[in-house]
């Protein structure tokens, strides 16, 4: 079984990530998920419970990628702005 993810965080790709969390370990989790899935050894009400938490998985991937996005952009907006003088 998948953990749980809080209802909270679907639908919020901001929300801050815990200080555990790791992006190639949830990256994983994802496709393990797909491969139960595609399997076919799954019923029903567990393939929509596992695509659940994947989607909620891959939104916590997209919030990383959007806070790491916007720390390049700071860092390169900086550089920008240093270079001027």
């Amino acid at each position: 079984m998948t953990e749980p993810i809080a209802a909270s965080a679907v639908n919020k790709p901001d929300l801050p990530l815990p200080e555990s969390w790791n992006y190639e370990a949830t990256v994983n989790r994802v496709e393990t998920i797909i491969q139960k899935i595609e399997s076919g050894q799954l019923e029903l009400a567990e393939v929509f419970d596992q695509f659940t938490a994947a989607v909620n998985y891959l939104q916590q991937c997209e919030a990383f990628l959007n806070q790491r996005q916007q720390q390049m952009d700071i860092l390169i907006e900086t550089l920008d702005t240093e270079s001027d003088f």
